[in-house]
This record gives structure tokens, sequence and C-alpha cells, in this order.
């Protein structure tokens, strides 16, 4: 599996982490103490979350919604 490196130089998606909206939902989880939010994919079967990207602004979520073609997201705290 790729990784995705988060730092000043370089905000990437990961192509190696598929998306099967028949198994799983497009979540964005938020830190209720930092603010931080990161996009991924939860388990309908067993909750577990797979991070894909840091969402630090509005064109971060575009890009997360454009590559995986999700158009509702839903936000966890």
């Amino acid at each position: 599996m790729g990784l995705i490196h988060f730092g000043k130089k370089q905000k990437s998606i990961s192509k190696d982490i598929p998306f099967d909206s028949d198994k799983q939902i497009a979540v964005i989880k938020c830190s209720i103490c930092t603010g931080e939010q990161v996009a991924g994919f939860k388990s309908k079967e067993d909750g577990h979350f797979t991070e894909v990207m840091l969402i630090r602004d509005a064109k971060d979520l575009d890009k997360f919604k454009e590559t995986y073609k999700i158009e509702e997201i839903k936000k966890e705290y």
C-alpha cells in the first residue's frame, strides 16, 4: 500500500486505497479538541475506519470527493 504524505511539500491521495460504496461509507473524522479533520472510509460491517487524507480546507475536501466520485460525506466527531 502506498504512503500518504501530509507534509508541506506534498499533499496527495494514495490511489492504493479503494472505495467500495456497497461496503463502506465516506466519512470525515473531526477532532473536537483540535479541529483536525481526516477523510476516509468506514466499514459498514465492523466500523473500521481507513484514513485516506488530512482535510485542511475546502480545496482538500473537493479533491477527496472528486478522486473517489463522492457527492455526500458524513462528519463524525
